[in-house]
């Protein structure tokens, strides 16, 4: 219908975006000369000559660099919807875009578009440091970026963490999407909160390639003309100058990179977060399949195994405001059993049982500055009343030593009012900005919280270590989780606290240690805050010195990940709703009517030995399904009835937590499996010790340091005391460094609840011997103590 040559193929077309492409992100010095041929036939078809006009197609062996940027030039058409180019046209800065195959990380832009080595393409990171604000990095692609060295080079006082902030925070701020980000989407930055750090390294470019807010295109701008841009948006970058990783320093605490050039910009910034759901590879059922069986295995993916127990055993319900779930009664009673057990032992220490109001006032929460400034990025605010705004702000109780301890001051005039011994429980709220996790890391949460107040220091000490080894009992005794007792360090206690002692959990599954529970000895900070005054004997007035401990729903959850399997719960029988369930075998043999008699016979002898049982009647469901039902919410003890059962006055018993099957005769039957009962639960701690204790290893040199990590070990090492928080930090960055080099990373999210990174757990109480002249792991000063050290929750 054409005539040939009139009109470009698709062949033509595509042969022609290869090849300017080619051409100018290799930055080609000469033509070839198969393309120079292939270049005429192209340029000079009349279709695609209307669209660029004409251009001079240099001879096979010309310099290049001319005509391809005419070419580039005159193809920014394309690109004409694209802001960044716009702003860049409306300020007549020159510039030149191209598109290039998507690349989302700064690998696969070094990768997918070659440059010559005059050029550069560009790494940018946008972190959030919850105190001192946002910051958008661009450097160069090799450059080693230390998030220490450099909140050291931005002079940033106070304790710094920098951590890459969430898609939402650079979405909100820079308005473009993760993996998109380039130093031209700081033109987005309407409120001024975000603080450009340029690489000096940069400047020494001839050009400079960045995403001008899409990945799968760049912009290329000189060195004065990026300057230029930033000058008429009135932007003024800090400079600073970073090593290439191959001549970064690996050893001794980090070191500031280079002095701020220029000073910072505003900072400030907000953080919002949703929770995220991992629903890659899930397993789907088959045409007729329930899923009721766990979706995945403990061992694959230990995250979504969780979530899949916690869900099919009945434990929660989703909700829909993030980090707010639903206790179904599976669970709430769990708690109550354990509170009917702490209840009664507190009560021997003189503690009793009150309720103070959930809301506390701006003044309150803000006297003690310390205590406010460890809750405050988590304090919920209640602003209006219907439509009206309050005249203050109502803050949501985080904790509760600013709503008692007014009271506390009201009440306590003599060493005659002493000591006052407190405990409440009640629901907190902390507005995690990390991913929320069922019982774990939740918005609102369930606890107890004990608060005393005593005429001497030692009488608070002694109240401090009675509660941590409540919390030990709950946990060892009842949970069957074996846990370590010790001191916090400096960096790691109550804000606004003198001392805090914990209670360590090991979480085999995951490999990660968490705090099961903490008291805290107050010493009299919160006394002299709070004017908490009393006459002593001698008739002068004293500062009271005060306690506070509690213990939350976290433990559930600290049980659940310990205990279960990949069936589901396994529960220990001390704090199991149900410790046994029978189930008769319903057949044309056996009648559920035939079966009540004898059921009901073995459910009054359990019952009568202070089982909690249940006889599982319930016609619409078989056998199989509540065998199913029962070992997912981990009752310890199945008793299976059948028709051969009957004849033989014998039941069969099913363990749950390894699975044993014993037929035992019904007579007396309650009082064997009350016995059956504490071996189980002794079993279960026993096994939850060995594994604890397969990954506790004790070391001296930093080099086994990180390795033992990766191995999924608790670490103790020689310390030189709580009181370095230096060191501290710097084992902190140094082994986040170390673990994700071993892993081929860079930077984790900031929003990870599972840092890679150690921490200390505690200072234990039980020290091993320490060798005169042993080192400190860390900064090699004589060591005072052994520390324990994880990757935590």
């Amino acid at each position: 219908r054409y005539p040939r040559g009139t009109i470009a193929t698709a062949a033509d077309v595509f042969v022609a975006i290869l090849l300017a492409h080619a051409a100018a992100t290799t930055s080609t010095k000469t033509l070839p000369e198969k393309t120079h041929k292939l270049l005429e036939t192209i340029l000079t078809n009349p279709m695609i000559a209307s669209k660029l006009g004409k251009v001079d197609i240099p001879a096979a062996g010309d310099d290049l660099a001319d005509s391809i940027e005419s070419i580039q030039l005159d193809s920014t058409e394309s690109f004409a919807d694209n802001a960044i180019v716009q702003k860049l046209d409306s300020l007549n800065i020159p510039h030149l875009t191209y598109a290039h195959k998507l690349s989302v990380t700064v690998d696969e832009l070094v990768a997918n578009v070659p440059i010559s080595e005059e050029e550069t393409h560009t790494k940018n990171l946008f972190f959030k440091d919850k105190k001192h604000g946002l910051f958008l990095l661009t450097c160069k692609p090799d450059a080693e970026v230390n998030t220490k060295a450099l909140g050291k080079s931005l002079n940033l006082g106070g304790k710094i963490n920098l951590r890459l902030a969430s898609e939402d925070i650079l979405m909100e701020c820079l308005g473009v999407k993760k993996g998109c980000v380039g130093p031209l989407a700081i033109m987005n930055n309407a409120e001024k909160n975000v603080t450009l750090i340029l690489d000096e390294g940069l400047l020494a470019f001839k050009k400079i390639h960045s995403h001008p807010l899409t990945n799968d295109v760049s912009t290329v701008l000189t060195p004065d003309n990026l300057k230029l841009f930033l000058e008429k948006l009135e932007v003024e970058p800090v400079l600073l100058a970073f090593d290439s990783k191959s001549a970064a320093s690996a050893s001794g605490p980090p070191k500031a990179a280079a002095e701020a050039k220029k000073p910072q910009g505003k900072k400030g910034g907000a953080q919002q977060q949703a929770k995220s759901k991992n629903k890659d590879n899930k397993k789907t059922s088959k045409k007729g399949e329930t899923l009721l069986a766990l979706q995945w295995k403990k061992e694959e993916n230990f995250a979504m195994w969780y979530s899949d127990v916690i869900v099919l055993s009945e434990m929660i319900a989703y909700y829909d405001i993030s980090g707010c779930y639903i206790l179904r009664p599976w669970s709430y009673k769990i708690w109550q059993l354990i509170q009917d057990w702490f209840n009664i032992e507190i009560e021997k220490l003189g503690v009793e049982n009150s309720y103070f109001p959930l809301f506390v006032s701006q003044d309150r929460l803000e006297k003690e500055k310390d205590h406010v400034e460890g809750f405050a990025p988590e304090v919920a605010w209640v602003t209006k009343s219907g439509s009206d705004t309050l005249a203050k702000p109502i803050a949501i109780r985080p904790t509760s030593e600013t709503i008692m301890y007014p009271a506390f001051s009201d009440w306590i005039r003599s060493h005659r009012d002493l000591p006052l011994k407190l405990n409440q429980w009640s629901n907190v709220v902390r507005w995690e900005f990390k991913d929320p996790t069922p019982f774990l890391r939740s918005r609102e949460f369930l606890w107890q919280e004990g608060h005393t107040a005593h005429a001497t220091y030692k009488d608070a000490d002694k109240m401090v270590m009675q509660a941590l080894d409540l919390y030990r009992q709950v946990y060892e005794d009842l949970l069957a989780v074996p846990v370590i007792p010790g001191f916090k360090t400096e960096k790691e206690k109550f804000a606004g606290g003198s001392q805090t002692t914990t209670c360590e959990a090991y979480i085999a599954g995951s490999g990660r240690a968490i705090q099961g529970a903490t008291s805290h000895n107050l010493g009299q900070n919160f006394g002299k805050m709070f004017d908490i005054n009393f006459q002593d004997e001698n008739g002068k007035s004293q500062v009271v010195w005060q306690t506070s401990w509690g213990l939350t729903t976290r433990s559930i959850g600290v049980m659940v990940m310990v205990h279960g399997d990949d069936t589901g719960l396994v529960m220990p029988p001390r704090i199991s709703p149900l410790q046994a369930v029978i189930v008769p075998i319903i057949s044309k043999k056996l009648s559920y009517e035939d079966a009540a008699p004898y059921c009901d016979g073995i459910l009054e002898d359990l019952v009568a030995n202070g089982i909690r049982a249940k006889y599982d009647d319930r016609t619409m469901y078989n056998p199989g399904w509540k065998y199913n039902h029962w070992e997912q919410k981990g009752v310890p003890i199945r008793i299976e009835v059948g028709p051969r059962d009957m004849e033989s006055k014998q039941a069969r018993i099913v363990l749950r937590f390894n699975g044993e099957k014993l037929d035992m005769p019904v007579d007396g039957l309650g009082a064997v499996l009350k016995e059956k009962l504490d071996y189980i639960q002794k079993a279960m701690f026993e096994k939850a010790k060995d594994a604890r204790d397969e990954h506790l290893v004790q070391i001296t040199e930093w080099k086994d340091f990180v390795p033992n990590l990766e191995l999924n070990n608790l670490v103790l090492t020689p310390w030189c005391g709580g009181e370095h928080q230096d060191w501290e930090e710097w084992v902190k960055d140094k082994s986040r460094e170390e673990s994700l080099k071993a892993r081929g990373q860079e930077l984790e999210d900031e929003r990870t609840a599972t840092s890679v990174a150690a921490k200390t757990l505690c200072i234990p109480f039980k020290q091993p011997d320490l060798p005169e002249g042993t080192k400190c792991i860390a900064s090699g000063k004589p060591a005072t103590c052994w520390v324990l050290w994880g990757r935590s929750y």
